[in-house]
């Protein structure tokens, strides 16, 4: 079971490193930057732009429970190799 402190692990690195989150259902969010999530005592709000175009600027926001993510992994990234 995935749990608050292992979340706020991952998102207080120094440097942050990128991850996903998986999630029982086998939806997964790609976090890339700490800003894309907020993480509340039973559920994590991850936000996530709908569209690439700078002047719209029109969010989706998505709860997510915390005992539904099945895990957490590190997302490989340019210049970073993961062994």
């Amino acid at each position: 079971m995935m749990t608050v402190k292992r979340i706020a692990n991952d998102m207080t690195a120094k440097p942050f490193r990128p991850f996903r989150i998986n999630m029982a259902s086998g939806k997964s969010y790609e976090i890339r930057h700490l800003e894309m999530v907020a993480v509340g005592r039973t559920t994590i709000h991850v936000f996530t732009a709908m569209s690439d175009d700078e002047q719209d600027s029109k969010e989706r926001e998505e709860e997510l429970s915390i005992l539904l993510i099945e895990s957490i992994e590190p997302l490989k990234t340019a210049g970073r190799s993961d062994r």
